[in-house]
């Protein structure tokens, strides 16, 4: 099922907890439940991190990027399995075969893009990349994990 209808900022904030200045997905270009997401991070030359990151030539932390990737398999694995409980959070349980070719930089529009490979044991496993103008920059073997917590 090829879910298309709305995906913007307003849905992204109930599916995940982030809030600026750590919220990395912008808008959900196309999300086939279950299997697929392609999301967009608008990168812009207001973000807190370029002011020292690099001052002279701002560069995107590439953790930054990951975490974007990660944030974007949270809102496909909400998404396919509806709103998620108010107390349980989705983790980024671990991190293989990162790369980075090229620097992403203010002004660019990074394209998200998750595959899920497999669920072991509800952990996710994501084959994930993003991408600025059809250019792999980073990508990433993510796996993520929902887990209540304790609402104290």
């Amino acid at each position: 099922m090829n879910d298309l209808q709305g995906i913007n900022i307003y849905d992204i904030l109930k599916y995940i907890p982030h809030r600026y200045p750590f919220l990395l997905v912008d808008r959900v270009r196309e999300c086939e439940l279950g299997k697929h997401i392609v999301a967009i991070k608008n990168v812009s030359i207001n973000e807190p991190y370029f002011m020292g990151h690099f001052p002279q030539r701002p560069v995107m932390p590439g953790v930054l990027i990951i975490e974007a990737l990660a944030q974007a398999t949270a809102v496909l694995a909400f998404r396919s399995d509806g709103l998620p409980p108010e107390n349980v959070l989705y983790y980024l349980a671990g991190i293989d075969k990162v790369r980075f070719r090229h620097p992403v930089e203010p002004g660019d529009q990074l394209i998200l893009k998750a595959d899920l490979r497999r669920t072991i044991r509800g952990v996710g496993i994501f084959d994930t990349r993003a991408e600025v103008d059809g250019r792999v920059v980073a990508s990433a073997e993510l796996r993520c994990a929902p887990r209540k917590f304790a609402d104290d």
